[in-house]
């Protein structure tokens, strides 16, 4: 639960550097709510190992942190979506390996990009990703670390880029409680769902609403966009200088329906999350919402 009743548990991604534990102070420093981290290298096959040392430090750690909500992001290699045995195996076994770092770690969920199907076609692929999360769960019933299917742009052959993906595979994946939704404001915006005026974004809330379900909405990364609408191009932005505008994000802050959605920025400079943040708190306030 946020503690400000007011408006969505507001934070971003943190780094990790010199161990997972660090990132509780580093999401303190710029008064995040809730975080996201990396468990292991995004751009590696190979994952970092949780010793006890590790575990004992990340507890320590985050008993003496004010912020209490955490996410993961699974490396950017993995795709269950692919009709290559050999990279379909390799993105299971990472995924599964990603689900029990996140599950000793007590995290809330671990955001996943769908995959791509890599010219099979887009129903072979949304069939292959359900399958794989239902055998990973199936196979491991004692994890219970959700799994939260990111939209994204649509570039090359990538799916999730259509509500109506997401709501399938909510529906043929079949687990309640294993799986959730993550939105991408920028990713939205590149794939067609126009993001750059208020009366825009709430009517793409209320499609979500009537087309996968506002219950199944876990987080929201808050990014602008350096590209146009519908340019299947994901290239984020700091909130406000892209094509989205301050007034849009002030819009995902203040619908009622999102109180209790916890939203983090991945905006480009790690160094400049702490401003995003005082910049969306004021936003949710109802202040500096001109976009100049």
């Amino acid at each position: 639960m946020s503690n400000h009743p007011a408006r969505p548990p507001l934070g971003a991604h943190r780094p990790t550097v010199g161990g997972l534990h660090t990132a509780w102070a580093s999401a303190d420093e710029i008064g995040a709510e809730v975080m996201q981290i990396f468990t292991s290298s995004p751009q590696q096959w190979a994952a970092r190992r949780l010793d006890e040392a590790a575990l004992a430090a990340w507890s320590v750690a985050r008993a003496d942190a004010v912020c209490r909500r955490v996410v993961a992001h699974s490396a950017y290699l993995l795709n269950l979506a692919s009709p290559k045995p050999e990279t379909h195996e390799r993105s299971v076994a990472a995924f599964t390996a990603e689900l029990q770092r996140c599950q000793a770690l007590g995290l809330e969920g671990v955001v996943l990009h769908p995959g791509a199907h890599t010219g099979d076609g887009e129903e072979a692929g949304l069939e292959r990703i359900a399958a794989s999360l239902r055998a990973i769960y199936d196979a491991h019933p004692e994890l219970t670390v959700p799994t939260l299917l990111e939209s994204t742009a649509g570039s090359g052959t990538h799916l999730g880029y259509r509500l109506e993906h997401l709501a399938w595979l909510l529906a043929a994946i079949d687990r309640p409680g294993r799986i959730a939704v993550c939105l991408d404001t920028c990713h939205l915006h590149a794939a067609g769902y126009d993001q750059g005026w208020p009366a825009a974004v709430q009517a793409f809330i209320d499609e979500f609403d009537a087309v996968v379900g506002l219950e199944y909405l876990a987080l929201v990364h808050l990014n602008d966009s350096k590209t146009a609408v519908g340019s299947r191009v994901d290239r984020h932005e700091r909130i406000g200088d892209g094509h989205l505008g301050r007034a849009s994000f002030a819009t995902w802050l203040r619908d009622e329906r999102l109180r209790q959605v916890p939203m983090a920025v991945e905006t480009p400079g790690l160094e400049n999350h702490g401003e995003e943040l005082v910049l969306l708190r004021a936003l949710a306030a109802g202040e500096e919402v001109d976009d100049g």
